[in-house]
């Protein structure tokens, strides 16, 4: 057994410490390395981020597990299983990281029997520290943060991506729900983050955010923190969220969720 609490007080350091770096190297030359197309980029600091909280947490939670975006680039086998585990994106927006763009964030989540407990979201750059931990409601910078509660798909505004892939077809329905959708909307946003995206619809400045073809990394974090803001996270479809589906639509209300799905163009990338 262990202390939920500990784990918490563990993480929170963890990322600051790992904060410290994106912050201080933001600005400066970076060699990006390309992992699956020549845009989905990695660089040393994603690497050592990553190496950071997982020798910090393995110290303290030596029987934790890890779900973490570079090893698994690296060819290490996605498994969540029931033990404790702690699913990570050392850099999420790393592009944006690489052009010093300053929408970049460390992203972690714990799940314990596949069920959320943590979710931490970090942008160091412009000092945006996310955090939520089951049934204790979420928070930015310690304040507590709620969602829009807007249920009205004509008045929301929408964080949607390109994305990393440059498949023929996501691409075409990735383009095909953009058009759709500026006539139907409030308008339409992009941080290039999908955690930040998602912490969005958590703080109530933006109202649905969905993407397709992400990975448990990417989106780990942001559920709990939605969910614990008072919003909703479905399958883009309408179905239950899947965290290893690599499909998201969250949302301020269960309303909004669905009317965004009902005209929504799926697509479904292999899963994590």
């Amino acid at each position: 057994m262990f202390d939920i609490d500990e784990c918490y007080i563990a993480v929170l350091r963890l990322v600051k410490e790992a904060g410290s770096i994106v912050r201080e190297k933001i600005n400066q030359p970076k060699d990006a390395m390309t992992k699956s197309c020549e845009v989905d980029l990695v660089t040393e600091w994603d690497q050592k981020v990553e190496k950071l909280l997982v020798d910090g947490i393995s110290s303290k939670f030596p029987d934790h597990k890890f779900i973490g975006e570079e090893a698994t680039s690296l060819g290490t086998k996605v498994e969540l299983t029931d033990a404790p585990t702690w699913i990570i994106d050392p850099i999420d927006g790393t592009m944006n990281f690489v052009h010093s763009l300053p929408h970049t964030c460390i992203s972690i989540a714990l799940l314990i029997n596949k069920t959320p407990e943590i979710g931490v979201v970090y942008n160091p750059i412009l000092e945006q520290f996310f955090s939520a931990r089951r049934g204790q409601g979420a928070f930015l910078n310690g304040a507590p943060i709620r969602v829009s509660g807007e249920k009205e798909l004509r008045k929301a505004l929408v964080m949607m991506e390109m994305g990393t892939s440059r498949d023929t077809e996501k691409m075409k329905i990735v383009l095909e729900n953009a058009n759709n959708l500026t006539s139907q909307v409030h308008g339409i946003r992009a941080l290039g983050s999908a955690a930040l995206n998602m912490c969005m619809v958590a703080l109530g400045g933006a109202d649905i955010s969905f993407e397709f073809g992400i990975h448990a990394w990417d989106v780990a974090a942001g559920d709990i923190i939605v969910r614990e803001a008072g919003g909703v996270c479905i399958d883009p479809a309408g179905g239950p969220f899947d965290v290893m589906s690599r499909r998201v639509l969250c949302a301020s209300t269960m309303e909004l969720a669905q009317e965004l799905a009902k005209v929504l163009v799926q697509y479904y990338p292999e899963r994590d």
